[in-house]
């Protein structure tokens, strides 16, 4: 799966922004593999005529057979549906992967179904956009993103290794970790800003009068902060259900937060807590 001449049949179930994105990178560098697609038809459509796969199947288990990688890039209810369908007929020497934005409820699904032979990994891209859909894939969307993994860096299983040095190669980085760490993560880092840039949508709308103030008065740094709220309910739907105590934990923290800082207006006690948010933000965007 490293070399060229290993990475020869892979299997993409679900061809929009994440399975779309992986089929373009996978194409452009290892461009004699057969990337075979398994979606909707109208999706595969568009799918081969963008490049994303190189052929359309018309059933999973046509799709899945004979795969050396099969990569599911489906909302999470849709990959758990799947998981027994694939176990059924994946080969037992293919790597089945998965991109769901929350990891427990999927791999313990998984370990019932992927006993022997083909291998299960969790696995969760951290990039994406507020857009979806094959019509905006990327080949580089994976370039300079993290990627965990919920595996030991050390799995003896060479399988693994080979799909690491693979999303290395397309540019990410693989962090590894077990699902509940990662679910607890996630909540922190994704799921909060996500709903918090939603909330505070809302509170742009309700103040919103007729006249069209304060939104006509927005800045750049408003829309920075609702990119997020872009994103369709639909792909947030199954996180939030799958991820509750961890996002609600985070809605505390951030309540709390918000309440401090809301005490605080009328001192001068402030300057800490935009010290924090400066180093924070230092070492996202990693400025020294």
């Amino acid at each position: 799966m490293i070399a060229q001449t290993e990475c020869r049949r892979v299997a993409i179930v679900g061809i929009g922004l994440i399975g779309g994105s992986f089929g373009l990178a996978l194409r452009r560098e290892f461009p004699t593999a057969r990337v075979v697609g398994f979606d909707r038809a109208d999706v595969l459509e568009r799918a081969l005529a963008r490049g994303a796969i190189s052929e359309a199947a018309s059933d999973i288990a046509s799709a899945v057979r004979g795969s050396d990688l099969v990569y599911i890039a489906l909302p999470i209810g849709a990959t758990v549906d799947m998981l027994p369908k694939i176990a059924e007929v994946a080969d037992g020497n293919t790597l089945v992967t998965d991109t769901g934005s929350t990891k427990a409820l999927i791999c313990q699904q998984a370990q019932k179904y992927f006993r022997a032979g083909a291998r299960f990994l969790g696995g969760h891209p951290m990039a994406g956009k507020e857009i979806s859909g094959i019509e905006h894939a990327d080949a580089d969307l994976f370039r300079d993103s993290r990627y965990a993994l919920m595996a030991s860096e050390n799995d003896p299983d060479p399988r693994v290794g080979q799909f690491a040095a693979l999303l290395q190669r397309i540019g990410a980085e693989p962090v590894w970790c077990d699902a509940e760490t990662h679910d607890w993560a996630v909540g922190i880092v994704s799921h909060l800003p996500q709903l918090a840039s939603v909330a505070l949508a809302h509170v742009v709308a309700d103040e919103t009068d007729e006249t069209g103030l304060p939104l006509t008065l927005a800045g750049p740094g408003i829309a920075d902060m609702l990119r997020l709220a872009g994103s369709p309910y639909d792909i947030w739907r199954d996180t939030c259900l799958t991820n509750r105590e961890n996002i609600a934990h985070a809605l505390d923290r951030l309540s709390q937060a918000i309440e401090y800082l809301r005490t605080r207006l009328a001192s001068k006690d402030l300057e800490q807590e935009f010290k924090t948010a400066n180093e924070i933000y230092r070492a996202l965007r990693r400025v020294p």
